[in-house]
């Protein structure tokens, strides 16, 4: 087989990849308004719980995959920090194609919760690249310090946010009533199952892809991992966002993408366990810096628009708060692409 025609069987599996990934994260957010309606749940808790945790599968079995079978850390430090600046730049495209009432100002203020929990999650990560090289950053036996951090704050996040809804401090706009009327519980969770089924089976498929990619295309493992695996398998963030949007629930398509954040940060101790060969942070590129200091930067625009509720859009199609959010992203992209070695 020729060069050509293998580069085209390429990106032939990794738009079937993809394809698959965004087909189930379709039917994961149709029967999640099922569950929704069923059990009484908000539609910000739903995003944060069932729906960040389903759409960051891809990004789970990708991690696994890549420091286990296809060896390819930076694919798996790459694909989680890129995903997290993709999921702020899906709230700007909410900003954009949100008519009526501006975004931020009919979003719950319990966001500014799950952006600001994302942000301390990426402090230790940041830190992480930072000191890699330094013999203070070996934690306990092969996985970084940064591990045990990263697992106890994230049920500490889930906790704490959930004690705010209980409060009563959360401002929602009222959930959706369910398209599905006749749809069982069961039956909702057990086709979600299934979606999720697809959705990990595609996401361990996508390493091996990036990878073949790269030497293809003659990229390296940290650009592909950053833009174009994080873009494939943070399809289904966006097919759900989307189609939250849709249906009207703003709360559960922005606590989808923030809670996906925090679930992916998370992931990256998963990874660490599982990459037996010293700590994870230590083997990749530390371009990867670039993407945690976007994504500080991208959660802090995010809380400071849910505080201050602006108003005005920029050319009367988004707010200054979500343009700000797509510049960061481009330059995050440009730097990525210019200076990855």
């Amino acid at each position: 087989m020729d060069t050509v025609s293998e580069l085209g069987l390429v990106w032939a599996k990794l738009i079937l990849c993809g394809g698959a990934i965004a087909v189930a994260g379709t039917l994961l957010t149709r029967y999640a308004d099922v569950i929704a309606d069923k059990t009484g749940w908000s539609g910000a808790w739903v995003g944060l719980v069932l729906l960040a945790t389903i759409t960051s599968l891809p990004e789970l079995a990708t991690g696994i995959t890549s420091v286990t079978l296809a060896d390819a850390p930076d694919v798996a430090v790459g694909n989680v920090l890129g995903a997290c600046v993709l999921n702020l730049s899906y709230v700007a495209l909410l900003d954009l194609l949100k008519r009526g009432e501006p975004l931020f100002r009919c979003a719950g203020l319990e966001h500014m919760a799950l952006a600001g929990f994302g942000v301390v999650m990426l402090g230790p990560v940041g830190l992480g690249l930072a000191i890699a090289q330094l013999p203070l950053a070996h934690g306990l036996g092969h996985v970084g310090w940064y591990t045990p951090a990263l697992l106890l704050l994230y049920p500490l996040a889930v906790r704490s946010i959930s004690r705010l809804e209980r409060s009563g401090l959360s401002i929602q706009p009222g959930r959706v009533a369910s398209r599905y009327p006749d749809m069982s519980l069961r039956k909702a969770a057990l086709r979600c199952l299934a979606a999720a089924a697809v959705v990990v089976a595609a996401g361990s498929w996508l390493p091996f892809i990036a990878t073949e990619l790269a030497a293809s295309m003659q990229w390296t493992r940290s650009f592909v991992g950053t833009l174009l695996v994080a873009f494939v398998t943070s399809l289904p963030e966006l097919v759900v966002t989307l189609s939250a949007m849709r249906l009207g629930a703003i709360d559960m398509a922005i606590a989808n993408l923030l809670g996906s954040n925090m679930f992916n940060v998370m992931i990256l101790a998963i990874d660490d366990v599982f990459y037996v060969r010293g700590p994870l942070l230590g083997a990749v590129s530390p371009i990867h810096a670039i993407s945690v200091m976007s994504a500080v930067t991208m959660s802090g625009v995010v809380i400071i628009a849910l505080l201050t509720r602006p108003t005005g859009r920029a050319l009367h199609l988004a707010s200054w708060s979500g343009v700000a959010l797509g510049c960061v992203y481009v330059i995050n992209a440009y730097l990525l692409f210019r200076y990855s070695a």
